[in-house]
C-alpha cells in the first residue's frame, strides 16, 4: 500500500485508527517490545555480557515507559545502547511537511504545523520520517546553552516574516524540539549547567520553557535517556534535585564480569580481518590482552573512578595484530600470528588509555603497562598449563642458561633458539597451546610460558638481556650468563 501523502490519505488510512492513532513515543516503545518479546526477536544485538543484568532493567524500564539513566564508567556501551532503542520505533511515522519538530498531522504542536492544518485542510502535504531519523543525540559540555538544546528567539527570522519576537514563528528550535516524536538521549548529563538542566526538567514536567522573557509552550513527546559516569551522578551533586527525581529508571552498567565475556566483546569490536594475509590468533594471546584490562581494573595506580574501557583490549589487540602483520611483511610468512612480543609492542595503546593515580604518575605509564602484561601472562599460562611441570625449564636457566630473541624474528629462527631450552617446546605441545607442527603457534606459546616463569619471578626478563636467571643490575659484563644465546 502506497503512503499517504495528504491529510486527507492519512485519514483513510490504519494511522487514523487504533492503535496508531494518537500514540506517544513511549507507548510505540512499549508495543514494539512486547511484539519482540512475544516473538523471541533478539534485542540489543551486538551487547555482550548484559544479559542478565542491564538489559532486563532497560526491558523493564521501556516497558514502565520510563525515562531512564545509564551509569558506567567510560567504555561500558553505554551510548551503543541508547543507539540501539531506535530498533524498538515504529519503521517510519507521518509528518507535516516542512515542520521543524516531527508535527504529528493529526495534533500539531508547533504554530507552524496547526497553520498550515488550517489554511490547507485535507490537502496538507505529509511526509514520512524514518526511525534512524527520529534519534538525536548530544555530548553535554558546560558550554552548551538554552539555544543549542531548546531553542532561541531569530530577530532575522522575525523581520523576514513579520512576526513579532513574542510570535512563535520567531523561534529557532533547537535539539530537543526537533527530537519530537522520537528519543533525545544527553551522554555525561553531569556536565550541563544547572540552568540548562531546569530548562530540561520545565520542558518535560510541565511542558513550557520561558526563551529570554517569552514564554512558549511546547508539550513535546520524547523519550529522554541519559548517561553519566557514578562519581559525577552521585557525589559532587551535579545534578539538579527535580531532575534527578524526574527520571523515572536508573541502571548501573559494568565491564565484563569474566575474562571469557571480555574475550567475546574485544573479538566481535577489533578489526581482526586484514585482508591480503590470513589472521592465526591463537586464543592465549587474545586471553592475555584481555587480561590486561583485567589486571588494570584492579591495580592501585590506576584511577578506579575513571574506570579501564573496554577500548584498551580491543585497541591493543587490532596493534599487536597488526606488529605480527609488519613481521609477516617483512619476512614474507603465509600467515599474520600475533604472539606476546606483538602485545608489548602494543604499549602505545594501554599508556594512553590509564588514568593514573599519584603513585603511578611517579612510575610512569610505560612501567605500569609492562607490569600488566607481564601479570596478565603469568595468570593466563596459570590458567592453561598450571598443571603442567616447568622445572626443566627452570633449572636450565638457574644453571646460567640465557636467551634473547627479537621481537621481529622470524617464527622459524625464534623456535630453534626456544628449542635450544629443555622441555619448553614439550610443554607448549602438552599443554595444548599449539600443535607441535603449528611453528608460529608454538614460538607464541614458548614466548607465554617464558613470560609467565618471570611474573612468577622464577626467571628474569630484561630489553637488554632477554630471559636469564642473572638480575640485570648483577651483570656488570652485559652478558647473557653461562650458555647464553641471541637471536636477532
Amino acid at each position: 500500500m502506497p503512503q499517504p501523502r495528504t491529510l486527507y490519505d492519512l485519514r483513510n488510512s490504519p494511522w487514523n485508527q487504533p492503535p496508531l492513532l494518537g500514540r506517544t513515543v513511549r507507548a510505540e516503545l512499549r508495543a514494539n517490545l512486547i511484539q519482540a518479546l512475544e516473538q523471541g526477536t533478539p534485542l540489543f544485538t551486538g551487547i555482550v555480557g548484559y544479559e542478565d543484568t542491564v538489559l532486563p532493567q532497560i526491558v523493564n524500564a521501556v516497558l514502565a515507559q520510563h525515562d531512564f539513566i545509564l551509569l558506567g564508567l567510560r567504555g561500558q556501551a553505554k551510548t551503543r545502547i541508547l543507539r540501539a532503542l531506535v530498533e524498538l520505533l515504529d519503521p517510519v511515522i507521518p509528518v507535516i511537511a516542512g515542520s521543524e519538530v516531527n508535527d504529528d498531522p493529526f495534533r500539531p504542536i508547533s504554530k507552524f504545523g496547526r497553520d498550515l492544518v488550517a489554511e490547507c485542510g485535507d490537502a496538507t502535504p505529509i511526509i514520512w520520517l524514518k526511525r534512524e531519523d527520529r534519534y538525536v543525540e548530544k555530548l553535554a559540555t558546560p558550554d552548551v546553552t538554552i539555544a543549542d538544546m531548546i531553542g532561541d528567539l531569530d530577530p532575522i527570522k522575525a523581520a523576514r516574516g513579520g512576526h513579532l519576537l513574542s510570535d512563535e514563528l520567531s523561534m529557532h528550535f533547537g535539539l530537543l524540539p526537533r527530537a519530537n516524536r522520537g528519543i533525545f538521549a544527553i551522554n555525561e548529563l553531569p556536565d550541563l549547567s544547572g540552568k540548562i538542566q531546569v530548562g530540561l526538567f520545565n520542558i518535560l514536567q510541565e511542558g513550557d520553557v520561558q526563551i529570554k522573557g517569552y514564554p512558549v509552550r511546547l508539550p513535546l513527546d520524547v523519550l529522554m535517556c541519559f548517561t553519566a559516569n557514578p562519581e559525577d551522578y552521585t557525589a559532587r551533586g551535579k545534578i539538579i534535585t527535580p531532575l534527578k527525581d524526574r527520571i523515572g529508571s536508573e541502571i548501573l552498567t559494568h565491564y565484563p564480569h569474566t575474562v571469557e565475556l571480555g574475550m567475546e566483546i574485544t573479538l566481535q569490536e577489533a578489526w581482526v580481518d586484514r585482508g591480503a594475509k590470513p589472521v592465526d590468533l591463537p586464543d592465549f594471546v587474545l586471553e592475555v590482552i584481555e587480561r590486561v584490562a583485567f589486571e588494570a581494573r584492579q591495580d592501585k595506580r590506576v584511577d578506579r573512578r575513571s574506570g579501564v574501557s573496554q577500548r584498551l583490549p580491543i585497541s591493543v589487540l587490532e596493534h599487536a595484530i597488526s606488529s605480527a602483520e609488519r613481521r609477516a611483511l617483512v619476512h614474507h610468512e603465509a600467515t599474520i600470528t600475533p604472539r606476546i612480543t606483538d602485545i608489548y609492542a602494543a604499549l602505545p595503546s594501554i599508556t594512553g588509555k590509564l588514568e593514573l593515580e599519584y603513585e603511578g604518575e611517579l612510575q610512569g605509564a610505560d612501567v605500569i603497562g609492562r607490569e600488566l602484561i607481564r601479570r596478565a601472562a603469568g595468570a593466563t599460562m596459570m590458567e592453561r598449563i598450571g598443571h603442567l611441570d616447568l622445572a626443566s625449564i627452570v633449572a636450565w636457566f638457574d644453571a646460567g642458561g640465557a636467551l634473547k630473541i627479537a621481537g621481529d624474528e622470524k617464527a622459524d629462527a625464534c623456535l630453534k633458539g626456544f628449542s635450544v631450552v629443555p622441555g619448553l617446546v614439550n610443554a607448549v605441545v602438552a599443554g595444548e597451546l599449539a600443535g607441535r607442527n603449528e611453528t608460529a603457534k608454538v614460538v607464541a606459546g614458548c614466548e607465554l610460558i617464558l613470560e609467565g616463569l618471570a611474573a612468577q619471578k622464577k626467571i628474569t626478563r630484561s630489553d637488554e638481556l632477554g630471559y636469564s636467571r642473572i638480575r640485570p643490575e648483577r651483570n656488570k659484563e652485559g652478558g647473557h650468563g653461562k650458555g647464553g644465546i641471541s637471536f636477532g
